[in-house]
């Protein structure tokens, strides 16, 4: 049995194998901060469709695994790192996301430092500023704005951003953070005063480099749990 779905542009008509399976796929939104400005990373498809456009790292979940086995595998093969604040995001299943079948895919976002990435951008692969996105393949501009709604949402109930930040950091490099996951100017003092009382902020007897004019207290931040189904830090060694 066939089913006809009018599409969004005019005069547009789908038609579909009411009998035919699913296809599930994940993509995963990665996010760091690099070049003082928060990127993603972004593949460029090398088939049709869309062929040639940017897009963000996915694939395929196979038989043999879960959705978030899917998620961290793909992530693994595009960074390589194992320190990562990885959440499940939310599900895309327009039935015209995909221009030839139906595909519903899971997304995913995640966090992560970029002195642990070890990738060497290419013509294919590379980072790219959030507030300059190249265009984009199928509906993955609206799966990144809603990672960093997502991300800006986490701020308020946990530090995730120092998934971003050094090992050790300033209070002004985290508030930088902060400014760039917001898109807002923060007032320093007021920053200051709420990151002290952050749970699990710890002050290290460490400052910045003495060669600095001013050299300015270091901090890190202790392992942090969430009560989250659908967030992850995935330590080093866990597959």
């Amino acid at each position: 049995m066939f089913i006809i779905i009018f599409g969004k542009e005019k005069g547009t008509i789908v038609m579909f194998n009411e009998t035919k399976t699913h296809e599930i796929t994940v993509d995963v939104v990665i996010l760091t901060i690099k070049n003082n400005a928060l990127q993603v990373l972004l593949v460029k498809r090398e088939n049709e469709p869309f062929k040639g456009k940017w897009a963000i790292p996915g694939g395929y979940v196979r038989l043999s695994e879960n959705l978030d086995e899917a998620a961290l595998r793909v992530l693994k093969e595009k960074t390589a790192v194992d320190n990562i604040y990885l959440e499940q995001l939310y599900t895309f299943g327009d039935p015209l996301r995909h221009p030839n079948s139906r595909v519903i895919t899971c997304a995913y976002f995640a966090l992560v430092r970029s002195e642990d990435i070890k990738i060497v951008s290419s013509p294919d692969l590379g980072w790219h500023k959030v507030e300059d996105l190249p265009a984009l393949a199928f509906d993955h501009k609206e799966i990144i704005q809603y990672s960093l709604k997502r991300t800006r949402e986490r701020l308020e109930i946990c530090p995730v951003a120092y998934q971003l930040l050094p090992e050790k950091f300033t209070l002004t490099e985290m508030q930088k953070s902060y400014e760039l996951i917001m898109q807002k100017k923060l007032d320093k003092r007021n920053f200051r005063k709420k990151a002290l009382s952050t749970h699990g902020l710890i002050e290290l007897e460490e400052y910045t480099k003495p060669s600095s004019k001013r050299p300015a207290k270091l901090y890190t931040f202790e392992n942090i749990e969430l009560n989250s189904k659908r967030a992850h830090f995935i330590k080093k060694g866990e597959k």
